[in-house]
């Protein structure tokens, strides 16, 4: 689950604390379930889906044996 979380987010070019925002959750707990260290409800589930516009069962699938785990975003804050 946390492996699909960050893959999701990266690929949207998210921010843990911009899709904590938009989930209305704290940025550390992101960051926690990103790295496996919490065990999110079905609740925060359902408001990280919405926030990524997939559904729920899409960070229960299994990655693809041969999947690299997703590329870090660049650090720091961005330009707006």
């Amino acid at each position: 689950m946390a492996w699909h979380v960050r893959r999701l987010r990266v690929e949207r070019g998210l921010s843990q604390e911009a899709l904590a925002v938009d989930a209305g959750v704290d940025r550390g707990y992101v960051s926690g379930i990103e790295r496996g260290a919490f065990n999110p409800t079905l609740d925060i589930l359902d408001r990280l889906a919405a926030a990524l516009s997939v559904d729920v069962s899409e960070f229960l699938r299994l990655p693809a044996a041969d999947a690299a785990p997703p590329v870090p975003l660049r650090a720091g804050r961005r330009k707006t």
